[in-house]
């Protein structure tokens, strides 16, 4: 009878001892750079490091985690070990980004470059992070970086560093009611962000930074006369006067102008505004052709608002406007529209001398008291095509053509 030989089974691998020996030298390494500087010197610190880290290389990330969290600890860390682990997976750097005392802003710096999205939040909501850091993580460009950075008060703002801020909420309009919350944010800053604010931010702008130039007009009182006396040459001192004096309307302008006044310029559009009628009323009302332009082509209307109160003209001037410009003003009911009855609602909220401040903002900003990348910020809304070199009346000329269907 044959019999079926059956080849025995392979015995199982025998598993490989635990490493016993590494994580032990792993903790007594760690040990050694936690040491107390009275019981370990800088040098020795150092050395010790260095073997740690050449071993942490080739180490789990449990034990690399185990390492990062003693670290957190120490006031003073071996800059080479905080860094690769800085480096590390999130799950490991976490534990130094989010409690490490000891991280300077070189460590953070190389971090921000080394590694990726998720690391450079961490870094933005720690409690304490200087202008140089929040500088780099800005220039990310990420939302949720910069959102984080925006809500955490220990974190501080440099003037470019809010600039270029400023200029990012044009691409994520979300940004912009966190950014209003901001204490370093300034006058200058909140008229440039009014542009694509929504209707909510804005009345948060003309609330808060709508200021009275009455301490301007004070101190410069008696710099007036003595500017006339000179016929007005300085360019310095008449651009800085432009701004301060109580005056808004240009009557130099009026004595060149086809209109009578500037109430005769407005009663004219309202048959339709033509290009020319919107580049004199900008004139009469002390205006650059490119702030006009602005004003005229914004979809919420509230700069309408502002333009009337500063100049004095009635209230009726805003509905005058608004029908110049073909805005529907009434519902099938004869109600008025809520996108009107909103701009009235500011019209009656803002004192005049607060609405000559932002007007004449609006008319310093969009010259040459903006930097490269808050001009493009607001011109970006205009027209794509406008060179940023470009001369502000032929960029006037462009919003008004493409608004106007001319």
């Amino acid at each position: 009878m044959n019999q079926t030989l059956t080849a025995p089974e392979p015995a199982a691998p025998r598993e490989a001892p635990a490493p016993r020996a590494r994580y032990a030298l792993l903790k007594r390494l760690a040990d050694v750079v936690c040491l107390p500087s009275s019981r370990v010197n800088a040098f020795e610190r150092a050395m010790t490091a260095d073997v740690l880290v050449d071993m942490l290389r080739e180490a789990t990330p449990g034990d690399r985690l185990k390492v990062a969290r003693r670290l957190a600890n120490l006031t003073e860390a071996p800059p080479t070990l905080v860094r690769i682990l800085l480096r590390d997976e999130i799950e490991v750097a976490a534990a130094l980004l989010e409690h490490g005392q000891s991280l300077t802003d070189a460590d953070l710096l190389d971090c921000i470059r080394e590694t990726g999205l998720e690391h450079r939040r961490l870094i933005a909501v720690r409690r304490a992070v200087s202008e140089v850091v929040t500088d780099a993580l800005i220039g990310y460009g990420e939302v949720a970086v910069i959102e984080s950075l925006l809500r955490n008060d220990g974190a501080r703002l440099s003037h470019d560093g809010l600039e270029a801020v400023v200029a990012s909420t044009r691409g994520d309009p979300r940004l912009v009611n966190v950014l209003l919350k901001r204490p370093e944010l300034r006058p200058s800053h909140a008229y440039v962000l009014f542009w694509w604010a929504d209707a909510e931010a804005r009345r948060t702008i003309l609330s808060r930074f709508a200021v009275s130039r009455e301490v301007l007009q004070e101190a410069a009182s008696d710099v007036f006369p003595l500017a006339s006396a000179e016929g007005w040459q300085d360019p310095l001192a008449r651009k800085a006067l432009q701004f301060i004096e109580r005056r808004q309307r240009n009557r130099a302008a009026l004595e060149r102008s086809p209109f009578d006044s500037l109430e005769a310029a407005v009663a004219a559009a309202q048959d339709g505004m033509t290009r020319e009628t919107a580049e004199e009323i900008s004139y009469l009302s002390g205006l650059k052709p490119m702030t006009g332009a602005k004003i005229f082509t914004d979809p919420g209307g509230e700069p309408l608002a502002i333009l009337c109160k500063a100049t004095g003209l009635p209230r009726s001037a805003v509905r005058a406007l608004w029908r110049a410009l073909r805005r529907p003003e009434t519902d099938a009911n004869g109600e008025i529209l809520p996108p009107l009855e909103r701009v009235l609602i500011t019209y009656d909220m803002i004192a005049v001398d607060r609405a000559q401040t932002v007007l004449r903002y609006w008319n310093w900003s969009l010259s040459s008291a903006l930097t490269p990348a808050l001009l493009k910020a607001i011109r970006e809304g205009d027209e794509e095509s406008i060179d940023e070199y470009s001369v502000p009346q032929r960029a006037a000329m462009l919003a008004l053509a493409r608004e106007f269907g001319r």
